[in-house]
């Protein structure tokens, strides 16, 4: 009885060590942002026309979302990896990106010294580089992505996804077998392939104050008539940190066989833009976007200026200004690249309260 008392013993405190160790070598964080608003857009096109509109917005700066990411030491400088992240409609409280669960982010995968390979939902290359080259950080509004049909922020269903970092240089690809489930047939469709799919890659350099990031990004159309059609997208981007100072520019070119049955668009993206520091806790962002519409007189301009205030570490306020100058038929807008009264020019603002956790 004696030396099975101490054998089973051993072998508790054994498993309770290696369960300790077990322990130490996983992490999970749970993490998230919560922004909104209270903003004003004139021009609005709405059921009877439109006009003005006023109310409480999510995501002014930045997305509202929680999520979860996990990582454990396998070893072998092996590591396996998921993250799970839901956006979240501040204003309502609803599920955001079509009323998924985890909308903006559900991947796993495995990660070593040669970089991260991960399946599920994912954000595209456009998405993952050019954050970092636009003054306005590719948010949810009064940014690329206000300008953008397309949306620089894209994510797909479906995907396979390479990134890798090594010292400055940063690469990743990535590739969806059915970009979009919310879509009829906007998934992986049995005997065509091509339905939905979405392919892209990028590669970014920081030496220093310089980055320079170049991507591209394409996706079919989500029916069989249409998965011989794509939208193809092609950007480059900079910045350039001087003092207190950061200094933007990019260029992203389109061609577009989706968007009309009869026509083909084309259209380039030009931006600069520039943030800076008065104090540790009070910056300062202006930016402009010019979209030049090749088909057509269509184009735009868009001016942003976004003061924000630190808080604490976690807290700031801000205010946003905006204004959009269309030209022929344009209908981009501060928060939406379609949401203006055709030809209308529009004017935005939002002052907001963005937490972080």
């Amino acid at each position: 009885m004696k030396k099975t008392f101490l054998a089973l013993t051993a072998a508790a405190a054994a498993w309770s060590a290696s369960g300790a160790v077990f322990a130490q070598s996983s992490s999970v964080t749970l993490y998230g942002i919560a922004d909104a608003g209270i903003s004003y857009q004139s021009h609005v096109q709405g059921p009877n026309g439109g006009g003005a509109l006023y109310g409480v917005t999510s995501g002014g700066l930045s997305g509202s979302r929680w999520g979860i990411r996990g990582v454990e030491d396998l070893g072998n400088n092996l590591k396996g990896i998921f993250v799970l992240e839901s956006g979240i409609n501040l204003d309502t409280g609803t599920s955001a990106q079509g009323n998924r669960l985890f909308g903006r982010q559900a991947y796993v995968g495995l990660q070593n010294d040669l970089g991260a390979v991960t399946l599920g939902r994912q954000q595209n290359t456009l998405y993952d580089l050019f954050a970092a080259y636009d003054p306005m950080m590719a948010g949810n509004s009064y940014s690329l992505n206000s300008v953008d049909t397309n949306g620089f922020n894209g994510r797909a269903d479906n995907a396979v996804k390479y990134t890798g970092k090594f010292g400055g240089l940063t690469a990743t690809g990535f590739y969806s077998f059915g970009r979009d489930s919310n879509v009829v047939n906007g998934g992986e469709v049995p005997g065509s392939f091509r339905v939905g799919k979405n392919f892209g890659g990028g590669v970014a350099y920081a030496t220093g104050p310089v980055s320079v990031g170049v991507a591209y990004d394409q996706y079919q159309g989500s029916t069989v008539a249409t998965s011989g059609a794509a939208a193809k997208r092609a950007a480059i981007g900079a910045s350039y940190a001087l003092g207190d100072a950061k200094l933007f520019a990019g260029y992203r070119w389109l061609r577009d066989e989706l968007s009309s049955t009869t026509t083909v668009r084309h259209d380039n993206l030009y931006w600069l833009g520039a943030l800076y520091n008065i104090t540790p806790s009070f910056s300062l962002t202006g930016a402009a976007y010019y979209t030049d519409a090749r088909n057509d007189s269509n184009d735009s301009w868009m001016f942003v200026l976004n003061a924000d205030y630190a808080l604490s570490k976690r807290t700031d306020a801000y205010l946003l200004l905006g204004y959009v100058n269309n030209k022929g038929q344009a209908t981009y807008g501060v928060t939406n690249a379609m949401n203006t009264l055709p030809g209308q020019n529009q004017t935005g603002a939002m002052v907001g309260v963005r937490h972080r956790f």
